[in-house]
């Protein structure tokens, strides 16, 4: 059973690497491997790493949907995040960032996402990383109905400065 296991994961790392979003759709269903699963043969990416750089939107979608975590780091502490930063790959940014995943923790040297964008020149990324928390306020006030409740929506943002 165990080596079915290793198998599955194998095959639903290369799976999503290759976008093949049928074939990870099976291999979840089959219940008999783990989607947060580390591949130590490459640094400890997971598959929600592996969707995040491909870009591969329905399968990253998919995983989440199956319990994978876009909070787990590889051996050099790279989450989902820093990966779509490096790519380009805004919506994968914006998807993360939608999940209330951290998209601005640092990695073990100290980078975060927005300066992994800045090194590769992946402008749109960083623009997006810089104006984050103005597009989270905005959705909070968009959501307000009554002028009584702005500041107790915006509490969250204001404690956290």
């Amino acid at each position: 059973m165990e080596l079915t296991k290793m198998s599955d994961m194998t095959k639903l790392h290369q799976a999503v690497a290759a976008g093949d979003y049928s074939s990870v759709k099976k291999i979840l269903k089959k219940g008999l491997c783990d989607p947060n699963y580390k591949d130590m043969d490459w640094n400890d990416r997971t598959p929600l790493h592996w969707a995040a750089i491909r870009g591969h939107m329905e399968v990253l979608q998919l995983l989440i949907e199956h319990g994978a975590r876009p909070c787990l780091v590889t051996d050099v502490g790279w989450t989902p995040a820093h990966f779509a930063a490096e790519s380009g790959h805004l919506n994968v940014l914006k998807t993360l960032h939608a999940l209330h995943a951290a998209i601005d923790a640092p990695d073990f040297f100290g980078d975060t996402p927005k300066r992994i964008a800045q090194i590769y020149g992946q402008k749109a990324c960083v623009a997006f990383l810089e104006n984050k928390d103005v597009l989270s306020i905005c959705l909070v006030l968009s959501a307000v109905t009554k002028e009584e409740d702005i500041i107790p929506a915006l509490r969250p943002f204001l404690l956290s400065r």
